[in-house]
């Protein structure tokens, strides 16, 4: 792909960047193949924990000593943990690109793990899982992804669960990122940076040895959970409808998206035409699709009133029959493609996107994979495969039902 480059280093770590000459800025990542999903019960969330450790302080900076540096260049540091990956990034200017490599490169290289510092940043991430159990459109994920793919580390939520995030201690923790941290490091970086300039600093900084190694990883093979129900204090009835599908390796994912698309996603779509702009019985109705390597999974996602749930679900399953009986028009899907594209290439316009894209594709298929490669299979897609992937997809047998119902609240006697 034009003004990206690829090196490997000695030491194993793999440098990819990509050249933008007209931008005054960089976005840098710092890549580890590891996540939510190479987790089990008992250490569930420690991931998500170490991601917030690392910026606790170094042997040579304290936390505030990490934000001051990066913030006084008029720069930002942040981090996400997802079901495969761990990512620390920065945004800045282009002259200040060493003192963000720097800081970076240290966090992840010497974080302390002070007893005394895990102890109060469980208080934050207890805080954080409290916010979750209080968000029904976070929540119903979570408790969706655990019945779909029980006994599985997919099934494992990413923040883990108040046991485990209380019985974190600075050893355990030193252990598993000593473990499973130095067995990958990829960096990433979009911006006007030449990949000169980042492979110097990559051998500046980086004396340790990444020895290249895989997380064993298997998709669940468990019977899902048909139907589940969980009671709330919540006003709202949240209601996922899902199954399993096709993880990022698959060549079905294209035609998956554009199905997903025409389904429930934007305002123009089927669902939130028949249900809210129609009938005005929900605020928000969507489809969904969250994506691992070898496995994913696919939806839609609505809240309304109690008395309105039922409505909503036999629309949906009108709807599903309509695609699976009828083919989309060329008119309906070209709009789709536009849409698609369109998304995509919007969110390429930042430089954090654009990093992050590039990682992905380069983690998952060691390769870049082009834009315009991209934007050739969606053009590609027939109406004709969308009407085998519906009656494929759209069964709702295969389906699982998720609810976050209202509890019903006791009404107490007169006195």
């Amino acid at each position: 792909m034009k003004n990206i480059t690829v090196s490997r280093l000695e030491n194993g770590i793999s440098v990819v960047s990509e050249f933008i000459p007209h931008v005054k800025s960089f976005s840098i990542g710092f890549w580890f193949n590891i996540g939510s999903r190479d987790e089990d019960l008992n250490n569930n969330g420690i991931a998500h924990f170490i991601e917030h450790m690392v910026f606790k302080g170094t042997k040579k900076r304290s936390s505030k000593q990490i934000s001051e540096e990066i913030e006084s260049c008029g720069g930002y540091l942040n981090a996400f943990t997802s079901k495969e990956h761990t990512c620390f990034y920065g945004r800045g200017l282009v002259q200040h690109f060493e003192k963000t490599f720097a800081v970076l490169s240290d966090m992840v290289q010497n974080p302390m793990f002070k007893q005394e510092h895990v102890v109060k940043e469980a208080g934050v991430i207890l805080d954080e899982l409290r916010d979750i159990n209080d968000n029904p459109e976070e929540l119903i994920f979570d408790e969706f992804e655990k019945h779909l793919f029980a006994k599985n580390g997919l099934a494992l939520p990413i923040i883990g669960n108040e046991k485990n995030i209380l019985s974190f201690t600075s050893a355990s923790i030193k252990n598993h990122f000593k473990k499973k941290y130095f067995t990958s490091l990829t960096i990433v970086c979009s911006g006007a940076i030449k990949q000169n300039e980042v492979l110097l600093l990559a051998e500046k900084y980086f004396r340790k040895k990444y020895a290249p190694g895989k997380n064993e990883r298997t998709s669940s093979s468990e019977n899902i959970v048909k139907y589940s129900v969980l009671k709330k204090d919540f006003q709202q009835v949240h209601v996922i409808l899902g199954r399993k599908t096709f993880g990022y390796k698959e060549k079905e994912r294209i035609p998956l998206n554009l199905l997903t698309n025409i389904l429930g996603e934007g305002s123009s779509s089927r669902l939130f035409q028949a249900v809210r702009e129609k009938l005005g019985i929900t605020y928000q109705i969507n489809t969904f699709i969250n994506s691992c390597f070898d496995i994913s999974s696919f939806g839609v996602y609505f809240s309304t009133g109690e008395k309105q749930s039922d409505k909503v679900l036999s629309i949906l399953t009108k709807e599903f029959q309509k695609l699976q009986t009828t083919k989309v028009s060329e008119k309906e899907l070209n709009r789709v493609k536009e849409y698609l594209k369109g998304s995509m290439l919007l969110s390429l316009e930042n430089t954090t996107n654009r990093m992050i894209r590039i990682a992905n594709s380069f983690l998952y298929f060691n390769r870049i994979i082009p834009v315009e490669e991209i934007i050739a299979d969606v053009e590609k897609v027939t109406p004709a495969e969308i009407h085998q992937l519906a009656k494929k997809m759209l069964n709702e047998e295969d389906f699982s039902k998720i609810e976050i119902r209202p509890k019903k609240k006791t009404v107490k006697a007169a006195a």
